[in-house]
């Protein structure tokens, strides 16, 4: 394969990539809008919430490992970012959608699914314009595990899925090169 053939093959790989990525958040985005989430706060929910970041990092871990093993890392690694911070926002996202709906005051005031959306998006970018705060310990907690979950998925996770790449190049074009 010539270079131009090459490049060709790497771009159509980079826009696919592209178009999964969109389709991918923008599925996630119609799967939160559409989940029941108008049942009462309870332990099975925190627990869900519980499991489900679990489940988060247990699938960043195996695409660790495919990233390492894979002909494209760089191009996975952007996969696993592009798939893995939307899940992370909606999961908290929709606690907080349960939470208003089950106790109204829990924040400054009640939040729908684009409420919880738009507040859960302040939290991670640091943002926080103010117009939403949580006012119960609980909420207030939950907004603390979503700044430290922030910071670890941009910090720590960042760092991993770029070890994992380097890794991979190194292991495809040799020490040497």
């Amino acid at each position: 394969m010539d270079e131009a053939e090459t490049r060709a093959v790497d771009r159509r790989m980079l826009v696919t990539a592209g178009i999964r990525a969109v389709v991918t958040a923008v599925l996630l985005v119609v799967v939160y809008y559409r989940a029941p989430l108008d049942g009462r706060l309870d332990r099975d929910v925190v627990i869900w919430l519980g499991v489900a970041l679990v489940a988060l990092v247990a699938a960043l871990a195996w695409q660790v490992r495919m990233i390492m093993a894979s002909d494209t890392p760089r191009l996975r690694a952007a996969q696993t970012v592009a798939t893995g911070v939307p899940i992370l926002l909606l999961l908290y996202a929709a606690t907080y959608a349960v939470l208003s709906q089950d106790t109204p005051t829990c924040f400054t005031q009640p939040l729908d699914r684009t409420g919880a959306l738009y507040y859960t998006m302040t939290v991670f970018t640091t943002v926080g314009f103010g117009d939403i705060a949580p006012t119960s310990g609980l909420t207030r907690i939950l907004t603390m595990s979503q700044m430290v979950v922030g910071l670890l998925a941009v910090g720590v996770v960042a760092k991993l899925l770029l070890e994992a790449v380097d890794i991979a190049v190194r292991r495809r074009t040799g020490p040497d090169r």
